[in-house]
């Protein structure tokens, strides 16, 4: 070796140029390090790919989000409450044709569904809720009227079984019975009964009726406009005006 190195100096090569060509061969790229470089370029290619399909869906899915929200803007506005009732009845249609089927009862079988807490539940709101929903004509004003009266009625049941026992079915008449002077109501069901027509003027000697015309209040208008209009006068002006108004139906005005 040392021969050899000797002999390189002697034609004028220098040291160090003896390794340049192992350098060389170390630094130029093999075919390990392009093929890590390519399956890098791959890996990139595919997440680019993989945001590019996820923004095509963001932008599909927001396209018809904004179309379905178009949709429910032009709905009237009850709409969820009236689907959800339609969605309701057309599950109890189906529950009542089961039931029909099986040969069962619809009803019984909806109360066995039913817990002990939701039956509760809406029996307090029954007891809360009020049946009287106004004036829509005089026979239904007349059935609220009847059914409120028999709502306060305590029935004496002693009573009633003792006129069982004593008439058995002629205790309910029918087309054929003969009614008038048949029964004799007692002293006690009198007493109930003018007891509860006495409360009934009661309450209707506190009813008030509002009129909008005094029948003896003197005439100093023309319309309904002029009415209006001399009230608001005599509201602001009438202390002041009293006198000059009694002069002129004397006939002593100056």
């Amino acid at each position: 070796m040392a021969a050899a190195v000797s002999a390189l100096s002697s034609l004028g090569v220098p040291d160090g140029d003896c390794g340049s060509s192992s350098e060389e061969d170390e630094g130029s790229p093999g075919p390990a390090a392009a093929a890590g470089a390519e399956q890098r370029r791959q890996e990139r290619l595919r997440r680019f790919r993989e945001l590019h399909m996820k923004r095509y869906e963001a932008c599909k899915l927001n396209s018809q989000e904004v179309v379905e929200e178009d949709k429910r803007l032009k709905l009237p506005p009850n709409w969820e409450a009236k689907k959800a009732r339609l969605e309701w009845e057309l599950k109890v249609q189906e529950k009542k044709k089961e039931c029909a089927a099986r040969g069962e009862d619809y009803e019984r079988v909806k109360l066995l569904e039913i817990s002990a807490e939701d039956a509760e539940r809406w029996e307090r709101k029954k007891k809360k809720k009020n049946p009287d929903l106004g004036f829509s004509d005089y026979a239904a004003a007349q059935l609220r009227q009847y059914q409120r009266l028999t709502r306060q009625i305590k029935p004496d049941l002693e009573q009633y079984e003792k006129l069982k026992e004593q008439y058995g079915e002629a205790l309910y008449p029918t087309s054929d019975s003969l009614l008038h002077g048949t029964h004799v109501p007692s002293k006690e069901g009198v007493d109930r009964m003018v007891a509860d027509l006495e409360k009934q003027i009661e309450k209707r000697e506190k009813y008030s009726r509002r009129r909008p015309y005094n029948d003896d209040a003197d005439i100093d208008y023309i319309n309904e406009r002029n009415a209006k209009f001399n009230q608001k006068a005599e509201r602001f002006y009438g202390k002041y005006t009293a006198e000059i108004k009694q002069n002129l139906e004397r006939g002593t005005a100056v």
